[in-house]
């Protein structure tokens, strides 16, 4: 065809091709609706007016849906590369602009294939195809807009420069970088730079093993910037920064580059200088954990390690690349989605979610997990290699690129927008992502039936006044059962106290620590510790009429269909760092807490009165008028001092007892962590009509009457925040007015705050979010699915790691009969399931 045809041809969709603008994301990677991309059979068709990406089975729907025509057709041909050709050279790129952020999980310089990217326009119906480029023959607008799609960044690539996230490129230097054969060999521990003495952000030179100090270009927490002056010196491009070295990898910058790097060859790289990643794991202080104490054990256990175990593939065996510190994601996926209800609920209702969903499915909640449950499923993304492949891989060392599994980065950056934790690079805690989860799936239903469902019990708290004898009892939903860990019930306290013993004498004599023993709980004993009464603080007594001392137990009011259980592992050292408690807990496969089911008021116990505290009407000094405040209690300073000890500004730290009710430095130190990136950290404490005074229960003290009425003063508080009353109501409600639970509820929520919002719109969003919510708040009650207490185990997640902000998740899950370990893109069967070492377990109940 003539230019001046294909010009001609444009011309009835040129007012429907756009030039993509600053802001505008272009999916180029991955389809909307799958895991299709320009490395599928099909390739991936990006749309010239949404810069959506659909798959080669998806992009018809959106053409019928939408009446777009003309898309750019993207696809990455991998070839056998020509007998003779020199090994080890760079593959030959057709298009060297094309795919700069596409993921693989192959090497791009494998020596035995190479790849060639192709782009083309495609116009709809008739599938009329335009090689690009084509600068001659396509009109000006449209080559401008071929050519800022072919080249924009990764959508993912945060544009506020205060965001969390910054998305890591793959150093250039990364496949070419040579090493010295100099017999340098980097210790585990003790590193101090070669130039000044320091032994904080210390940065290894990935060529020479030279290990300098940093400045402030990445990570830097001070240093006098020996590193970046022995690369202006010699040229070495790569450096890893020591203490940052985990199995997940490390933490890479390129001076060449000017920016942080992937570096894929890392471990490669790093066992060069007698590195070995396995061995390797993060603290938050930039320790290792083998400094504190050995912890390989853990790592290979729970990866079970060293076994030769068979690979799975097909439905329901599909793997997930982990984005960085993202396995907690990963696993708690894994596991909701070996669910039937949640499986029925998205992959069953998979056509119709995706026809009724809005024109970017990649802001549509259903839409985007019914697109995970399809590619963890469906087994398109989890097929096993040809007899042709496995001959290729006894004949040669390299592997031929597969692209097995999925990358849940569309679903990821969905889910965690708005979340200051969660749509981070950091670690997270994987119970609390299986909650924001659920409080999501809770917002966004379909039909009648919630997948959430299966994991809804009511909890009966029965609290007593331990003066008058006298009760009340309440009802509130959950999710997960918090089981804690009975350490003194260890069955093995003499091997523990004679290792500890040796672990001192070895540190004082500095001799490599002792093998770790583990200190060894019957579950009996956490199950023991569950049902005991535990203390309420600040309790106030409406039999009395004043302060008493109160004690609260907790039963099954109903029992779930799927039991998830958390062994409360994570706790605070005395130096108030977060840590984990090294347990090994026998959990059984049979499970039966029948026992447990709440039996309501007995016989004989008398109700505590409906009475709320009393109110005390001070009068304003400087002008006279009376205002209404509750009586303020004391923050802690005892508390307060601890966080300030640990070098948190004392205003902050006022505020982070405050605002969780003086329940102790750990749940204050908690707050920091989730507040510590806000403008007014550091301000003092204000709360509006109070002159700063804490308002009592902010962490649950205060009592909360039947019909769950948010006190105007938690109320106020929120509001001051600059949030509408209204949200604020509906906060309080969902964590039974729990005001840091509250906070965390509004941050998790981001919902649009519109003075016009209808009635309609705040109904939706108060019928469905029940976390911690009183069954009376809602005339008809939650939804609870109630039966035996009799359960079986499905599936359990494991950490690895010192705390909830490092480490690595895995999961095992039984299926077919036999148990599968889930380890990021690794799916294999398990031969040995370390169930004693989990730390989220999932049970099933047994049918009657």
């Amino acid at each position: 065809m003539a230019a001046g045809d294909v010009g001609e041809l444009l011309v009835p969709y040129m007012p429907t091709i756009r030039v993509p603008k600053a802001g505008d994301r272009v999916y180029k990677t991955e389809c909307s609706f799958s895991y299709d991309s320009p490395d599928s059979e099909g390739g991936l068709y990006v749309c010239m007016n949404t810069f959506l990406g659909f798959g080669r089975e998806h992009v018809e729907r959106h053409y019928r849906k939408t009446g777009q025509c003309v898309y750019m057709h993207l696809k990455r041909h991998m070839k056998e590369k020509i007998t003779g050709a020199s090994g080890g050279a760079l593959p030959k790129r057709r298009n060297t602009k094309l795919f700069l952020d596409l993921e693989s999980n192959g090497d791009l310089n494998n020596d035995d294939y190479e790849f060639e990217d192709e782009a083309k326009l495609v116009i709809f119906p008739d599938h009329f195809e335009i090689p690009l480029p084509n600068i001659e023959e396509l009109p000006a607008l449209v080559t401008i807009a071929c050519d800022a799609v072919l080249s924009s960044k990764s959508p993912y690539r945060k544009q506020d420069p205060d965001s969390w996230e910054e998305e890591l490129q793959v150093s250039k230097h990364a496949n070419t970088l040579v090493q010295m054969d100099n017999g340098v060999r980097i210790p585990p521990s003790g590193w101090k730079c070669s130039k000044c003495d320091l032994r904080e952000n210390l940065w290894l030179n990935l060529t020479d093993g030279s290990v300098l100090c940093g400045k402030w270009f990445f990570y830097g927490s001070g240093g006098n910037g020996h590193a970046l002056e022995h690369y202006k010196e010699m040229g070495y491009p790569l450096a890893v920064k020591l203490g940052t070295i985990t199995p997940d990898g490390a933490d890479v910058y390129s001076f060449d580059e000017e920016e942080a790097v992937l570096d894929p060859h890392i471990a490669k790289h790093l066992a060069h200088f007698g590195i070995d990643m396995l061995q390797m794991h993060v603290t938050e202080n930039g320790s290792r954990d083998n400094d504190i104490k050995p912890r390989v054990s853990e790592w290979e256990v729970i990866q079970e390690s060293g076994m030769k175990l068979k690979p799975m593939y097909g439905p329901g065996y599909t793997g997930m690349k982990n984005l960085g510190n993202s396995c907690y994601v990963n696993t708690v996926l894994q596991a909701i989605f070996s669910i039937p209800e949640f499986q029925r609920a998205y992959v069953g209702n998979l056509p119709r979610i995706f026809d009724y969903s809005p024109l970017d499915p990649t802001q549509d909640f259903n839409t985007q997990m019914a697109k995970l449950g399809h590619g963890l499923l469906s087994g398109q993304y989890s097929k096993p290699p040809t007899k042709s492949d496995l001959i290729e891989q006894v004949m040669k060392e390299e592997h031929k690129p597969q692209h097995n599994g999925i990358s849940p980065r569309m679903f990821k950056a969905f889910v965690s927008k708005g979340h200051p934790e969660f749509s981070s690079s950091r670690q997270q805690d994987a119970q609390e992502f299986l909650l924001h989860l659920i409080h999501l799936i809770e917002r966004n239903p379909i039909g009648s039936e919630n997948p959430t469902d299966v994991f809804r019990f009511l909890v009966e708290e029965r609290t007593q006044c331990c003066q008058s004898r006298k009760v009340r009892y309440t009802e509130r939903v959950d999710y997960l059962m918090q089981l804690p860990v009975a350490m003194e019930a260890a069955v093995n306290k003499d091997e523990l106290i004679a290792y500890e013993l040796k672990r001192r004498e070895a540190e004082t004599a500095r001799r490599p620590l002792p093998e770790l023993v583990r200190a060894k709980i019957p579950f009996s004993a956490c199950l023991q510790a569950f049902s005991e009464p535990d203390n309420v603080e600040d309790f106030w007594s409406s039999a009395l009429q004043a302060k008493s001392a109160g004690v609260k137990t907790s039963r099954f009011a109903s029992f779930p269909e799927y039991l998830v259980v958390q062994i409360k592992k994570f706790t605070f050292g005395l130096d108030w760092i977060p840590k984990k408690l090294d347990v090994s807990i026998d959990m059984p496969d049979l499970l039966d807490i029948s026992h447990l089911r709440a039996t309501g008021l007995q016989p004989g116990e008398e109700e505590l009165p409906d009475i709320s505290p009393p109110i005390i009407i001070p009068d304003d000094p400087k002008d006279g008028m009376t205002n209404h405040f509750m009586e303020p209690p004391d923050i802690d300073e005892s508390s307060v001092m601890q966080l300030a000890e640990m070098g948190f500004p004392l205003e902050a730290c006022r505020k982070a007892v405050y605002y969780t009710g003086n329940m102790g430095a750990e749940v204050a130190f908690n707050w920091i962590i989730a507040h510590m990136e806000e403008p007014d950290f550091a301000e003092p404490l204000a709360i509006p009509g109070y002159g700063g005074a804490a308002f009592p229960g902010a962490g649950g003290a205060a009592v909360v009457g039947l019909d769950n009425q948010p006190p105007e003063e938690m109320v106020a508080i929120i509001t001051s925040m600059g949030f509408q009353r209204n949200i604020a109501f509906h906060a309080l409600r969902a964590t039974n007015n729990n005001l840091e639970h509250a906070l965390d509820w509004i941050f998790s929520h981001p919902e649009p705050e519109e003075e016009n919002e209808t009635a309609s719109e705040t109904m939706d969003l108060e019928n469905h979010v029940n976390a911690n919510i009183l069954a009376e708040s809602d005339p008809e009650g939650p939804r609870i699915k109630d039966g035996s207490g009799r359960y079986e185990l499905l599936g359990f997640i494991s950490h690895m790691g010192t705390s909830t902000m490092s480490g690595h998740y895995v999961c095992h899950l039984k299926k077919e009969g036999r148990w599968v370990i889930y380890n990021d893109l690794k799916v294999c069967a398990s031969e040995r399931p370390p169930r004693e070492l989990g730390y989220i377990y999932f049970y099933r109940r047994i049918p009657s």
